[in-house]
């Protein structure tokens, strides 16, 4: 090939690599193209053919592959990559796309885990300045084999005084949602994105988030349930790592480690607006499907 045409050639393909990475900014799956690793090294330079493809097995794999905020309705790949030209106005409720094991959810298992030593592992724990204010460490209660496992934000006043999540007034209404679904209190596990409660039940911040949520990740993997509720925001932003408001994607399903997850209202938003109930049941409902349960008779 002559230098002329070997120039036109790698414009060419300059201009179709960036019409891909322009595509992938409006998905939101820039951080995929940027800051992914390579599988491997390639034995031999790859030929013209085999890079001008490459733009459309990228944006391929990005659909395809799917992390713990990756709904379970697009786990089926397309047979081809779509053009710029005819990609969609507006990008997924959740888009967070890495290669399969999320290093997220791997670094942070531990062989032979148990409740009894994450507990320990916590100890009289002064991680960070929520302990200043706190009564009593609300760890977790409730099944340690259980299929279904809520997760909510962090103790109030009650829970702080206890030791014992959710049972002040949306405490009372979660057990009432629990028993409609045919269960008791103790066939599931209820537990917290953050052990200590913030102070006048303010939202856990970030830095407390982050320190205090790995023995949450660690409580779901020994529990390995089936379903993981998340009840309201905070929860199902942590788990999913994303700072989308909740009515995005409350009642979908996702994957997580192992599981599926679920997110709906807190019961202390239900307190707040009871029409919002008729909306968690459905959620609850689903739920239910998942688990083979039938809603309680009356």
């Amino acid at each position: 090939m002559d230098p002329a045409k070997r120039a036109s050639v790698g414009i060419r393909l300059e201009e179709q690599v960036k019409d891909w990475l322009r595509y992938g900014d409006e998905l939101e799956l820039g951080p995929y193209y940027r800051d992914r690793a390579p599988l491997h090294q390639p034995s031999e330079p790859a030929s013209i053919e085999t890079a001008e493809s490459a733009p459309v097995q990228m944006a391929a794999a990005a659909v395809v592959r799917r992390a713990p905020g990756a709904a379970l309705s697009t786990a089926s790949a397309p047979k081809s990559a779509p053009s710029p030209k005819s990609a969609p106005a507006a990008a997924p409720a959740i888009v967070a796309p890495t290669s399969p094991p999320s290093l997220f959810e791997s670094i942070d298992r531990i062989v032979d885990d148990t409740l009894p030593r994450i507990r320990e592992d916590i100890g009289d724990c002064t991680r960070c300045k929520l302990h200043k204010g706190r009564t009593n460490i609300v760890f977790g209660v409730g099944n340690p084999k259980a299929e279904l496992m809520f997760v909510g934000e962090g103790p109030g006043h009650d829970e702080d005084i206890k030791g014992e999540p959710f049972v002040g007034r949306a405490g009372k209404l979660l057990t009432q949602m629990i028993e409609a679904m045919s269960l008791r209190r103790e066939d599931v596990y209820i537990a917290n994105v953050v052990k200590c409660r913030p102070p006048e039940n303010r939202l856990p911040e970030k830095d407390e988030i982050t320190t205090c949520s790995p023995f949450l990740m660690r409580q779901i993997d020994v529990i390995k349930p089936k379903v993981v509720c998340c009840l309201g925001s905070c929860a199902a932003q942590t788990l999913l790592r994303t700072t989308q408001g909740i009515s995005r994607f409350r009642g979908e399903w996702f994957d997580f480690r192992g599981a599926k997850l679920i997110a709906t209202y807190h019961p202390a938003y239900l307190l707040r607006n009871p029409p919002a109930k008729s909306e968690v049941w459905k959620d609850l409902q689903k739920v239910m499907a998942v688990l083979g349960l039938q809603p309680r008779k009356r």
